[in-house]
């Protein structure tokens, strides 16, 4: 939606920016009395961060089915304000948000199953404590239990991408639109199959989606390029 990014407390006089806040409160006296001030832009990102280390912390504590239902909960509170448009700009796919994706449908897999594999727990607490140094454990690391899992998180960011992407660029450049319908195919693939691909597979998709973002953002034709490509280069 488009917003004014700056805004200002009738109350009190104060001025805050609502890009960085996500709020009309008023961060000197409370009021919500507040008028926006200045040019209107597209903005779709929250401020919430993915906070993983109350989940964490109960790991040595806690019995996995509890440990993942904190980081499930942890996960969807983020991915419910989370956007890709911050200010009128596009932001890259982040790991960030493919890593809540990824861990509130593993999270939930696991937390509902009657039995546990060993390397479905380890795959589980490795994407858990991957917040902590923000990148997703490889495709190969992901077990063939668990892949349909990855694949639908990819799918669902690509989904939520692609249509931030489309708020900026409603008329794009036919290469774009090349880009755009490459990824939407794949990932529509990787629905209909509910995820059941390889994880390198599915990962194209998200090499494809930030190919788009760097030529989007910086005019990179070599990326454009390679977006256009990917998905052959993968097969």
């Amino acid at each position: 939606m488009e917003v004014r990014g700056e805004r200002e407390c009738t109350d009190c006089g104060a001025q805050w920016t609502y890009y960085e806040t996500g709020s009309i409160e008023c961060p000197e006296c409370g009021s919500l009395r507040s008028v926006g001030v200045g040019e209107r832009a597209e903005h779709t990102a929250g401020p919430a961060e993915l906070d993983l280390q109350p989940a964490i912390e109960k790991i040595d504590d806690e019995t996995l089915e509890s440990v993942a239902d904190m980081a499930v909960d942890q996960a969807r509170a983020y991915l419910r304000t989370a956007g890709f448009v911050h200010a009128g700009e596009l932001l890259p796919l982040s790991e960030e948000y493919l890593l809540a994706a990824e861990l509130r449908r593993a999270g939930t897999t696991v937390g509902r199953a009657l039995r546990v594999s060993d390397d479905e727990e380890l795959y589980v607490l490795s994407l858990l404590r991957s917040g902590a140094d923000g990148e997703r454990p490889p495709p190969s690391e992901v077990p063939d239990s668990l892949r349909a899992e990855r694949g639908l998180a990819i799918a669902a960011a690509a989904e939520a991408y692609i249509s931030d992407v489309r708020r900026l660029y409603d008329d794009p450049e036919p290469a774009v639109t090349d880009v755009l319908s490459a990824v939407r195919a794949r990932y529509k693939r990787i629905e209909a199959l509910d995820g059941d691909v390889s994880p390198t597979e599915s990962e194209a998709v998200v090499r494809a989606l930030r190919d788009l973002g760097d030529y989007l953002r910086d005019g990179d034709e070599t990326a454009l390029a390679r977006g256009r490509n990917r998905f052959d280069e993968d097969r």
